[in-house]
């Protein structure tokens, strides 16, 4: 982790424990079982969908995205604004605004793959 990262349990605290998992060259981070922000070079990105995008988009802040085999694919998320790193209230605020878009987004039931048919031979 980073200076950063490490930094980040501290912002959030008044949102509650939070934790952070190493993710696809950057870092994931968790309130209560979700994936509410991520962290990809030492930039902040947060959980965003229709309600709480227009926060974001006010802003002008750009959005999470890369690269994939010639194509741009963006993420749901935005980057944080840099004013919220610095004050506890705000930053639980813009964290509660996205862990609640993580609860919209959840999926309702786990994906399950169909059960492959066995061929039954009858000798």
């Amino acid at each position: 982790m980073s200076e950063f990262t490490d930094y980040l349990p501290d912002i959030f605290a008044l949102l509650g424990p939070i934790s952070m998992r190493r993710m696809f060259g950057g870092h994931a981070l968790y309130y209560q079982g979700l994936t509410f922000g991520l962290v990809f070079e030492e930039t902040l990105y947060l959980k965003a969908d229709e309600e709480n995008a227009g926060d974001f988009q006010a802003l002008a802040l750009p959005r999470f995205g890369y690269e994939k085999q010639g194509r741009w694919i963006d993420l749901p998320y935005y980057q944080a604004p840099d004013f919220i790193l610095e004050d506890r209230d705000l930053a639980a605020s813009w964290a509660r605004k996205a862990y609640a878009a993580a609860l919209r987004t959840k999926p309702s039931k786990p994906r399950r793959s169909k059960p492959v048919a066995s061929k039954v031979s009858s000798r």
